[in-house]
């Protein structure tokens, strides 16, 4: 078994980093009234932008509620439990996937010229949309984290509805939502176990 000592070794990140982006970093319920600012989300997504995407499709698109009249719009599609933290956060990404995303590739994956060709298939094009999106939004986690705020990611919801609400040109599915702000008093639950390396890894 890898010591201790070892593991550290391996980590090439310092101890805070370790810190602030995996280890002391949680999953919040309540958030001081402080802003997010429109530099703080830049700089989330000058992260988020180089997580890895097949053939470098970015589908994730982002639409950011910061309005009282626009979290208003959303807190009625939640899940009961995730109206009041939605309510009380600073801003809220709503985090979809573009079903489209293929008319971007003559931009971003340009040396492959007939690449937009290869996502005919719509119902194909959407599940590469969906699964790609989801690895930004794992960075997106991170970002947020990154800049010293906390994340409350969320599934509690009617997604068509949340669809139907703030995308509605039917071209993108929202996946999940996630509060951003900074993390109140008692912001926390206790944390959960989590699995360790030999239940989870096989290694051939």
């Amino acid at each position: 078994m890898t010591t201790s000592l070892g593991i550290d070794r391996a980590i090439q990140i310092d101890e805070s980093a370790r810190d602030l982006l995996f280890r002391e970093a949680r999953t919040a319920n309540a958030f001081t009234d402080e802003p997010v600012t429109d530099e703080q989300l830049e700089a989330i997504y000058e992260l988020v932008k180089w997580a890895p995407t097949s053939m470098n499709t970015q589908p994730l698109r982002i639409v950011v509620l910061r309005s009282e009249e626009a979290k208003a719009r959303l807190v009625p599609l939640l899940a009961e439990g995730n109206r009041a933290k939605t309510a009380s956060a600073p801003a809220v990404a709503l985090l979809a996937a573009d079903v489209d995303f293929h008319d971007e590739l003559p931009k971003v994956f340009p040396h492959v010229p007939g690449a937009r060709d290869l996502f005919s298939d719509e119902d194909a094009r959407t599940g590469t949309a969906e699964l790609n999106a989801g690895l930004q939004i794992g960075y997106l986690i991170l970002g947020i984290r990154a800049v010293g705020l906390a994340a409350g990611p969320m599934t509690g919801f009617d997604a068509e509805a949340v669809t139907e609400e703030f995308f509605p040109d039917g071209r993108h599915r929202v996946l999940v939502a996630v509060n951003i702000g900074r993390p109140a008093e008692n912001a926390w639950l206790d944390r959960l176990p989590r699995l360790d390396y030999d239940e989870v890894v096989t290694t051939l």
